[in-house]
């Protein structure tokens, strides 16, 4: 329908500038240089352990010692352990084999 024809003849008001393109106001992803992640540990030795593993995955991070504090470092966790989506293998079709094995169509077999 013609934005002409719309509603008595009146025409529908164009979006604001700002609602659509690029969003411009998005957040920094956490690991880049933009923003690093924040991590503490308690010893030396377990700082390189963890330097190397941000080294490995390409992140930055600024890693304190601080044997005080309890040990830090769930930011990196949750990047290397984000969780893989689930897929599921499609249902096959009524005319097919039955996947069960019988020699017969699924329709006539695990379909009905």
């Amino acid at each position: 329908m013609s934005d002409k024809y719309f509603f008595k003849g009146r025409r529908t008001p164009k979006p604001a500038y700002g609602e659509s393109g690029y969003n411009t106001k998005r957040a920094a992803k956490l690991g880049t240089e933009a923003l690093p992640l924040i991590l503490s540990v308690q010893t030396e030795a377990r700082q390189h352990e963890v330097a190397a593993m941000v080294a490995e995955q390409q992140l930055f991070a600024n890693i304190t010692i601080d044997a005080d504090k309890p040990e830090n470092i769930v930011d990196l966790t949750g990047l290397l352990n984000k969780p893989k989506a689930v897929t599921s293998e499609a249902k096959p079709n009524r005319n097919d084999a039955c996947p069960c094995g019988s020699g017969k169509k699924y329709k006539k077999c695990c379909g009905a």
